[in-house]
């Protein structure tokens, strides 16, 4: 449900609810292992790439 006001004129504004907030859980050990596992092997297939990049050009 979005706020609306009408100014002297009778335009229209419409304003946004803003979302509640909340904090955020710091990761586990696993949730960390996990997310360290993932980063790694992506860098070693964003490696991967650029060797078959350079190897193709070559």
């Amino acid at each position: 449900m979005a706020y609306q006001i009408e100014d002297e004129d009778g335009k229209l504004n419409n304003f946004a609810v803003e979302p509640t907030m909340y904090k955020a859980e710091p990761k586990t050990g696993d949730a960390q292992k996990n997310t360290a596992i993932i980063g790694i092997i992506g860098a070693v297939l964003v490696v991967a790439l650029i060797a078959v990049t350079f190897v193709i050009s070559s």
